[in-house]
């Protein structure tokens, strides 16, 4: 669990500048960010150094500092990326025509598999939910912060929606859908923390896993 204490620390000796750095693309992009995101989830905010991060990809460090000017910097944008792989993953769902019992299901094993895919980046989102809590941070931070907020307020909008919207068919129990959502969203973030890929892990029982937790989080707010 990451320190609320230590990463604030951490965060107000960095300091803060008004130039915006260039953002990597690309397979570059991706292959820092994806770094940073096993080095965050091993080891948490406040033993990652640049160092680790740039070992991760047998690079320097000054390849790193290039974009990001500091670790939360970097913390932040694997934070942001992890936020838009979820809206990447759960829109198409609920997008797809059907009932809204389909739609939420649908979501939620997309969700699910997302975590299962991507755990380092979803395991450092469940993470940075604790950042809302800090209040020593600079002007700089606090933007970078009401702008992953934002992202994960979208994406769990989208199960408010649909919450909502079943409700009016009469498909889903009369719930506070807002209030609701958060469990629904507890549920499936907290696959991030018990969850561990097995090497002989199938296609098959990670089918399985994503099925029986969509099935629980719909048998919540059902109509039965």
């Amino acid at each position: 669990m990451l320190g609320v204490k230590s990463l604030a620390q951490g965060m107000s000796g960095m300091t803060s500048r008004s130039t915006k750095l260039e953002r990597p693309d690309g397979e570059r992009g991706t292959e820092i960010l994806d770094a940073a995101a096993r080095a965050f989830m091993r080891q948490g905010f406040a033993a990652t150094s640049i160092d680790r991060v740039s070992d991760e990809i047998n690079s320097t460090k000054g390849a790193i500092y290039y974009y990001y000017r500091s670790k939360s910097d970097l913390f932040f944008a694997v934070h942001r990326r992890g936020m838009e792989l979820t809206e990447a993953a759960i829109r198409p769902p609920y997008e797809r025509a059907g009932t809204y019992r389909e739609k939420l299901h649908g979501m939620a094993v997309a969700h699910t598999f997302l975590v299962m895919d991507q755990l380092p980046y979803l395991r450092v989102v469940a993470q940075g939910l604790e950042l809302h809590l800090l209040e020593r941070t600079n002007e700089s931070e606090r933007a970078e912060l009401a702008e992953v907020a934002a992202l994960r307020e979208a994406n769990e909008a989208l199960y408010i929606d649909v919450i909502e919207a079943g409700i009016k068919k009469g498909e889903f129990r009369k719930l506070d859908a807002r209030l609701i959502a958060k469990p629904v969203l507890g549920a499936l973030n907290w696959t991030s923390r018990w969850y561990h890929p097995r090497p002989d892990e199938t296609k098959k029982a990670r089918t399985a896993i994503a099925q029986s937790i969509a099935d629980f989080v719909v048998a919540g707010v059902e109509r039965k």
